[in-house]
């Protein structure tokens, strides 16, 4: 007799949602997917819709077709809550200017952007060199006024105002009062 994963702890309703997730996420149609794990569509449909009794080798088949673990079919995903409080983090300093840079969100596998929350005082600012082709940079105005954009042509902000340019050309940040804070999207295309 062929054990099953009804036998584990891993619910019908985990797998159905996980399948149908990877699935949509590869864009493949049930027929490809069963096609390409050797089950039968109808095996495939039933465990999208939480019924039947799959076996492991089943299960292990489908997880090669979608190209996932299998803990990624039978583990249900969890929200990830991540909070930073303004002043905690890890910051880094500019050597030039009184400029610090907090990561708060890096880039996840498969994505290109990263997200930061910076500090700038008054003095010469900080120089940006041009970053990787296609780069471009958001930028939020927390507190205070700044100089922000493109060396050539920056512009000044105030809080709440939103500017994106080329971060792939020599850009500036310069604080014109204490206290400037602001939030930084870089995404690369």
């Amino acid at each position: 007799m062929e054990r099953t994963l009804m036998d584990s702890k891993a619910p019908l309703d985990v797998i159905a949602g996980s399948l149908r997730r990877e699935r949509a996420r590869t864009g493949l149609s049930l027929s490809e997917v069963a096609k390409r794990a050797g089950v039968a569509k109808s095996t495939l449909s039933q465990l999208e819709s939480g019924t039947g009794n799959p076996s492991v080798e089943t299960l292990w088949a489908l997880c090669v077709a979608l190209e996932i673990q299998f803990g990624d079919l039978i583990d249900p995903p969890r929200p990830k809550v991540q909070v930073i409080r303004a002043g905690e983090g890890p910051a880094i300093r500019s050597e030039k200017a009184d400029y610090s840079a907090t990561l708060v969100a890096s880039c996840p596998p498969n994505a290109r952007r990263d997200i930061y929350r910076l500090t700038i005082e008054p003095g010469p600012g900080r120089d940006s060199e041009p970053h990787m082709p296609g780069t471009i940079e958001h930028v939020v105005l927390g507190t205070g006024r700044a100089l922000i954009g493109l060396s050539t042509e920056p512009v000044e902000l105030t809080p709440g105002d939103y500017i994106a340019y080329p971060g792939d050309l020599p850009h500036v940040f310069r604080a014109l009062e204490p206290g400037t804070t602001l939030v930084l999207v870089s995404e690369t295309a």
